[in-house]
């Protein structure tokens, strides 16, 4: 069969650094796709944002090119289905229009209102012990001290942005914001709400606001969506957005999910206990699984799935591939180059190439790639990163291939605690996202981790996979059962013998390298200042 003759789902995947959007079949082929990268904004407070138009305009563009290559017709396009970044606030009036820039994932300013929030005695964790219980019972997790989920957001505008908070008809993560701009709803679904952390979760067939959890954080129900599970169709495309992205009107809507999320999906790793390794701007190591859990100490909780009946492991870690991004952003000759080689295919499997000529290790180089601090296994927003142990003898190849094992030694640390989170071992471990691509890096994450790594076919298409995926569940054309046998597993690698040693003690001084200088970045970082 051609393209011209089986359904597609337009998938939208609004990352960090901009949208993907694809076309993609219920066999879980990628028809088509494209990209268009969207900017952000870092404050100097601590802040992150992005232009909400800015979104809209990169989901335009790269669907308009897509579509205008003919490769899937447009009326054989069945649905829509959004995934986006996790995690962030769209404040909107009644007609939708936002307020204000979208406050994304990486925004901290609202730390200091969550410790006012979670506060009083007596304290467990920087929680007081009377608020710490209902969260857990009822969400399974609990607010954040690095002031970097929704509700943290929402305090911080109603401290300090009054008119914004008093004229928002709905706070909107940014999945339900583009929904918006397709469907004129506005809704969430069971798993993008969650980090709201104003949700009863206990029941994962019916998600719905708590009375009490609303009480505690002051937020009003009014200035919430109306939820519905994923995979629910919430309405059709509307005239005006059908038509600047070429397709034609009335095309249903799924509710979509988050990027952690779909990524699960798109990775194949849809059973209980099968886990998968997000390799993006950010990262992530997770599974579904049948209970709700929380983890305080090392900020992990299972919070509802995209998938009806279904929990999964949240969890995620501050900085991976956007580790090679900061590099070749200090390579590269701004003059010939500037920023644009963050997309440069070509300059990452430079890297890649100049990581090949050094030995596993480093040459004893050990970098920490806490460049906005870190989320899970520790919560500090004070970390920094950097390299360590160098000498006279480090060259460039050292340097580089310090920063793959880096992040490998950091998915390491997490590894434990998702292992004792689930209590068994992961024997293999999907690996998805822009940073799978590279052979290399996914040789050193199995030699790292101990573990075998099944590289997924095209894994910088793994979130726009999962979104299509689930849409065509949306529609009937696919069950979640199915899902496996649609994800192809492009190479797998076993753990080298010969280089555990080197890397077992590499992350004994990773892990010393962390307690050493927690201290010291905590002293120099603490007032939020970005350094």
């Amino acid at each position: 069969m051609t393209h011209h003759s089986v359904p597609h789902v337009l998938a939208i995947d609004l990352g960090t650094t901009g949208p993907k959007t694809a076309l993609v079949s219920p066999s879980g082929t990628v028809a088509d796709w494209e990209f268009e990268s969207t900017p952000v904004m870092l404050r100097p407070d601590g802040g992150a944002e992005q232009a909400p138009g800015d979104w809209w305009r990169a989901v335009v563009a790269a669907t308009r090119r897509m579509m205008a290559r003919g490769t899937v017709p447009p009326d054989r396009v069945a649905a829509v289905s959004v995934t986006t970044q996790w995690s962030g606030t769209v404040a909107v009036d009644r007609h939708g229009d936002p307020l204000m820039n979208a406050i994304i994932w990486m925004d901290s300013r609202g730390a200091q209102d969550v410790r006012r929030l979670v506060g009083g005695g007596p304290r467990i964790a920087g929680y007081g012990l009377g608020k710490l219980l209902p969260w857990i019972r009822l969400t399974g997790g609990v607010p954040t001290l690095s002031g970097k989920d929704p509700i943290a957001h929402i305090l911080f505008l109603k401290r300090t942005r009054p008119g914004v908070f008093r004229n928002t008809h709905k706070f909107l993560e940014p999945k339900d914001y583009l929904n918006l701009r397709l469907t004129g709803r506005f809704a969430a679904s069971w798993d993008s709400i969650a980090l709201h952390w104003v949700t009863d979760n206990r029941d994962i067939e019916q998600i719905r606001y708590s009375e009490r959890l609303l009480r505690m954080t002051g937020l009003s129900r009014e200035q919430l969506p109306d939820l519905r599970r994923a995979v629910d169709l919430l309405g059709p495309v509307l005239p005006r957005p059908a038509g600047e992205l070429g397709l034609p009107p009335g095309i249903p809507v799924i509710t979509g999910t988050p990027d952690i999320h779909s990524a699960a999906v798109g990775s194949g790793a849809v059973e209980d206990y099968r886990a998968h390794l997000y390799l993006g701007t950010s990262s992530w190591l997770t599974c579904h699984v049948p209970f709700k859990k929380t983890d305080l100490l090392h900020n992990m909780a299972s919070l509802p799935s995209a998938l009806p009946g279904k929990y999964f492991v949240a969890n995620e870690q501050e900085t991976a591939g956007g580790c090679l991004t900061f590099l070749l952003d200090i390579l590269a000759d701004p003059e010939t180059h500037g920023r644009e080689r963050r997309h440069d295919t070509e300059a990452y499997a430079e890297l890649e190439r100049i990581a090949g000529r050094a030995p596993a290790g480093s040459g004893g180089v050990v970098f920490t790639p806490w460049l906005y601090g870190e989320r899970t296994p520790v919560e500090e927003h004070t970390l920094r990163g950097g390299f360590h142990n160098l000498s006279l003898e480090t060259k460039r190849e050292h340097l580089v291939r310090a920063v793959f094992e880096g992040v490998a030694y950091n998915g390491r640390w997490l590894l434990r605690y998702v292992e004792r989170f689930v209590r068994r071992r992961f024997d293999t471990i999907h690996m998805v996202g822009g940073g799978s691509r590279s052979d290399l890096w996914c040789r050193i994450h199995a030699d790292v981790l101990g573990r075998r790594i099944q590289q997924v076919r095209d894994p910088i298409l793994a979130n726009v996979r999962g979104a299509g995926l689930l849409g065509a569940v949306g529609l009937g054309l696919l069950r979640v059962e199915d899902i496996p046998s649609r994800v192809e597993i492009a190479a797998t690698h076993e753990p080298a013998p010969n280089r555990r040693r080197t890397y077992d003690r590499g992350f004994r001084e990773y892990i010393n390298l962390y307690r050493g200088t927690r201290s010291v970045y905590a002293r120099m970082n603490r007032t939020g200042r970005r350094v």
